[in-house]
């Protein structure tokens, strides 16, 4: 999830010293990932194929299916190299047969130009949650990853993504459970870089499992 300074995202270091004058734990975990920061983002649909794939597995189970996936569809996974593949191909990768449906359809909807990507960078961030939700298999999750890691938006709150939940439990609630009214409390602090502070987050819980 790294990358060189080239493609830092612009308002990265301001949203860095923000959190870290704002909130106690990330003025600890931001100096430790210093060097670390948002990927320059990939195509619109690798990036929501990625996310169909994550959704509901581990990170290294996710990571060993898109392997699969980016051998048999290349390296930067095109819709017009999908839709070669038939539900079978796709459930061969490790997919199970849910999310071969939905990579399946979803590059459909892209070879087909059933949606629009170049218009989703004009909307605002629930224009596009709604937009995206549209197609089969997205849900909010799959939206705001999307709006995380392609539109590189500065301020979303994913609150049904498990590691950021896990990240506040353990670092501001001692391993307790958290609710989401508990985990957008914390939040509050964040704004308006709820993106930089969930990605720090996540970052801290790779660190956890070295």
């Amino acid at each position: 999830m790294t990358t060189t300074a080239i493609v830092k995202p612009d308002y990265w270091d301001e949203a860095a010293a923000h959190l870290m004058r704002r909130d106690r734990i990330l003025k600890k975990l931001i100096p430790q990932h210093k060097e670390q920061f948002l990927q320059a983002p990939s195509p619109p649909f690798m990036t929501l194929a990625r996310a169909i794939i994550g959704q509901q597995i581990s990170t290294k189970a996710a990571d060993a299916v898109w392997l699969r996936f980016t051998e048999k569809c290349g390296k930067r996974p095109t819709p017009a190299a999908v839709v070669q593949l038939d539900l079978d191909a796709l459930r061969e990768l490790g997919l199970s047969k849910r999310k071969s449906e939905y990579i399946s359809d979803l590059a459909a909807h892209f070879a087909e130009k059933k949606v629009k990507p170049a218009a989703w960078a004009a909307m605002d961030d629930e224009a596009v949650i709604t937009d995206l939700c549209a197609i089969r298999g997205i849900g909010r999750w799959t939206a705001e990853m999307f709006l995380i890691f392609n539109l590189q938006r500065p301020d979303v709150l994913p609150l049904d993504d498990a590691g950021l939940i896990k990240a506040i439990s353990l670092h501001y609630f001692s391993g307790e459970p958290v609710s989401r009214f508990e985990a957008r409390e914390v939040a509050q602090a964040w704004a308006p870089w709820r993106t930089v502070a969930t990605w720090y987050l996540w970052r801290s819980l790779a660190s956890v499992a070295k």
